[in-house]
């Protein structure tokens, strides 16, 4: 829009101060100036890109298994692509139910429900049909992901004549677009509707409807077409099309959500149905093509950052289906498929651009639902779910995508600390501070967008999110970020401070001492509530690190950085246990819990942790790491063999480490755990499965580990290779803790050349095979090293 446009927007939507962010600024879902267009599009050719493609549509009723993702980070959508009767299941991250929950439960604990707490839901939905293009009258249908480009397409024969369509979510231009054309003419009808009664209203070329949630949240959408041959018209509430060569649809949903908790997150001043009118109204005055070029440049800056190869797959592989290939690699486990499973790195990265930009961050099923009553609400799951979801980032030339976290907890910070202050040691709280102090800010197990928590208190919650937080800290060292997350790093900081109990420990020849322990909190998910739990010592622990870091890097908060760090000194820490010989998961010697339970809690200081590694830690230590790991089985959910396969990799079981990658890469059936046809990982739930994005992104992270071991001070290159990718290969943009990006290649198991680059590290160490070399750096310049 010219600006004259733009400033007349601003003033009919009153958005021109509304809405800060977290950061300062606007929120995405506002006027904003049109993009600067490229002169053509940039496309990676089809027989070069890296694409999920299918035979049939997806049939609705397995919307979630079969529909293909595309998104915006804010926006989302669940496409079909059946050329007679197309769907667009459409969401918005902040279409949510609840608010800030601050209610307490009888028992001291929040409460968990669709109204209280909240749930994530389904905004709207959309249908393209053209009645003449069913399976009986089309020929030669192919549907596709095209993960190099960002697109999702389908073409066919009809009656002679070839047509496409091709969907995606525009980041520059906030909409969905949906483009048909062809060799033949489109006749059909356009309709849309929401999911909680809403009726749209034609109007011209136009159908939007609007409302509001119990809760106060408002909400709108709207659809344009547009098509420079044939006719549309509204009627009968659709928008009915007849004769286009070429018809382009532009989408658009959000709602008045604010991430400000000064102004109970909403934008006032917004008005969502002007918004997305306005929005769908702009793209629809752009071409076809020009769309595409602005979609598809936006979209590589960020997927080209990053590139990987496993080697080549045979000519057979390469012509099998996407869903075909996964159930073939399955059942020929020793035959490997080197190109689909480097793909699904990539999907991973395509859900990390789509579903996390400047918005909120990816929930357990990031922006694609199908449902208003998703299993957990769909919401933010604090003891591993959103910290996974944000492991593959960094490592995969995606560290942008991960600060939609850090602005979420910056937004939640002043409602957590608040509740925290008020309700945290209620005497009916079994989890509160025994010592009468609180400070700073905790959460729930589970969390909404509306600073509220969810179901059982969670102590140790907040050092993970910010073990999480810190970690996109130690890829970028970006001072500008750290910043940012240092309120966030000291409230939770506080919080411990005030936590931390005292009590009298025996060691091992008799002799006792004082330690610092957790006060009562539970080991997630299972066992009893006690003190001093692994998972809760170990998070304290990198938590205190992590804060005297930050504030000797900022020069604040002296005094508190070396209280903190003296109690660090005192913290207990965990034992092998003299009875199982695993690492302790209570302060006890007994297994209190289920040896093969999901979660790997006491695990957490060796992975995502780093306090206990193969080179440094004492024998008997990491034996008791292989010792639980291995009791812990390798079986489970997709997230929770993603977990585990990263942990066999820091051991440097390279089989192992692959096994439970393909274990998270098998097909789905019968209701049991495994990927489905779109690749979505599925969560059995006995007589149903549901969608998470965790294990689709904790899988890529386990891949990307076998491969390059990053930690403060080291690089260590294909520390946990598989003998399956071990002939050739080679990674570009890997990113790698201290700052710093590598490319390298391998052959015959060995690294070949590695090119390491400085995004702000100094200083590191290169390790390769028995390579150690010392590399010294200024932000900004590169090295080239042959092996």
């Amino acid at each position: 829009m010219p600006s004259s446009s733009r400033r007349d927007f601003l003033r009919l939507t009153g958005a021109a101060g509304g809405g800060l962010a977290a950061f300062g600024g606007l929120p995405p879902f506002v006027a904003h100036a049109a993009p600067e267009r490229p002169a053509h599009a940039d496309i990676v050719p089809e027989a070069e890109a890296t694409t999920l493609w299918y035979r049939q549509p997806a049939d609705e009723s397995h919307i979630i298994q079969e529909a293909l993702p595309v998104g915006n980070g804010r926006m989302g959508a669940l496409v079909g692509c059946d050329p007679a009767d197309d769907f667009l299941y459409v969401t918005d991250g902040s279409f949510w139910t609840g608010g800030r929950n601050d209610t307490p439960t009888s028992d001291g604990q929040l409460p968990y429900g669709a109204d209280d707490f909240g749930s994530f839901g389904l905004l709207a939905k959309l249908r393209v049909t053209l009645p003449g293009h069913t399976a009986q009258e089309i020929s030669g249908y192919r549907r596709s992901l095209d993960l190099s480009n960002g697109v999702v397409s389908a073409t066919y024969q009809h009656r002679g004549a070839r047509f496409r369509r091709e969907i995606y979510a525009s980041h520059p231009d906030d909409v969905i677009v949906i483009r048909l054309t062809g060799g033949g003419s489109h006749t059909g009808a356009i309709s849309l509707e929401g999911t909680h009664g809403e009726i749209a209203s034609a109007d011209g070329r136009r159908l939007s409807f609007a409302a509001t949630l119990k809760n106060g949240l408002r909400y709108a959408a709207a659809v344009t077409a547009v098509s420079s041959t044939g006719t549309i018209r509204a009627e009968d509430g659709k928008l009915s099309f007849s004769g286009c060569r070429e018809l382009l649809i532009a989408v658009c949903a959000g709602t008045d959500y604010a991430p400000d908790a000064d102004k109970d997150f909403r934008d006032p001043s917004l008005v969502p149905l002007t918004v997305a009118r306005a929005k769908t109204a702009a793209a629809a005055k752009v071409s076809g093509a020009a769309l595409l070029a602005t979609h598809v440049a936006d979209y590589r800056r960020l997927y080209d950052r990053f590139s990987i190869d496993l080697g080549r797959s045979s000519t057979v592989q390469r012509s099998l289906d996407s869903w075909s290939r996964i159930a073939v690699r399955h059942t020929d486990a020793s035959t490997p498929d080197p190109e689909l499973e480097a793909a699904y790195v990539q999907y991973g990265r395509y859900l990390t651009i789509t579903g996390s930009r400047d918005w909120l961050p990816m929930n357990l099923q990031g922006l694609w639902i199908h449902n208003n009553t998703p299993d957990w609400y769909a919401d933010y799951h604090t003891d591993i779910n959103v910290q996974m979801n944000y492991w593959l980032a960094d490592p995969a030339g995606l560290g942008d995508n991960a600060e939609a976290l850090a602005r979420y907890c910056r937004s939640q910070l002043p409602v957590w600390t608040d509740v925290t202050r008020r309700l945290f040691n209620s005497p009916d709280n079994r989890f509160r501070n025994s010592s009468g102090n609180v400070a700073g800010w905790a959460i729930a197990f589970s969390t909404n967008i509306y600073g509220g928590s969810g179901w059982a208190w969670h102590p140790s919650g907040n050092a993970w999110l910010c073990a999480t937080l810190w970690r996109h800290y130690e890829y970028s060292q970006d001072r500008a970020y750290l910043e940012t997350i240092y309120p966030v790093l000291k409230g939770a900081a506080e919080f411990w401070k005030a936590r931390l109990i005292t009590t009298e420990v025996t060691d091992a020849d008799g002799s006792s001492h004082e330690v610092l322990v957790d006060d009562t909190s539970w080991s997630p998910e299972h066992g009893p509530d006690g003190k001093g739990n692994t998972y809760a010592q170990e998070l304290a622990w990198e938590l205190f690190r992590e804060f005297a870091v930050a504030a000797r890097t900022l020069r604040r908060d002296e005094d508190l950085a070396a209280e903190l760090e003296s109690m660090r000194a005192r913290l207990y820490l965990p034992r092998v246990s003299p009875k199982t010989g695993w690492l302790e998961e209570w302060m006890s010697p007994d297994n209190l819990g289920e040896t093969t339970h999901r979660h790997l809690s006491p695990l957490i200081g060796f992975f995502p942790g780093d306090r206990i590694s193969v080179d440094t830690s004492p024998r008997e230590l990491v034996d008791g790491v292989r010792a639980l790991l291995t009791a812990r089985g390798m079986d489970s959910f997709g997230w929770a063999c993603a977990w585990r396969s990263l942990c066999w990799s820091r051991l440097k079981d390279a089989e192992k480490a692959y096994q439970l990658y393909l274990t998270v890469l098998r097909p789905s059936m019968n209701n049991g755990n495994g990927t489905s046809a779109n690749w979505f990982d599925m969560y059995s739930q006995g007589s149903y499965t549901i969608f998470q994005i965790d294990a689709n992104l904790g899988g890529p992270a386990a891949a990307l580990e076998m491969i390059l071991y990053s930690r403060p001070g080291v690089l260590e290159l294909l520390p946990a290779l598989p003998k399956a990718w071990a002939a050739q290969g080679s990674v570009t943009g890997i990113g790698a803790r201290g700052g710093f990006t590598v490319d390298f290649s391998w052959r015959d198991g060995r690294a070949t050349t590695v090119t390491v680059r400085s995004v702000g590290g100094t200083e590191t160490e290169l390790r390769a095979g028995k390579v150690r070399r010392k590399i010294s750096l200024k932000p900004g310049t590169s090295v080239k090293i042959n092996l």
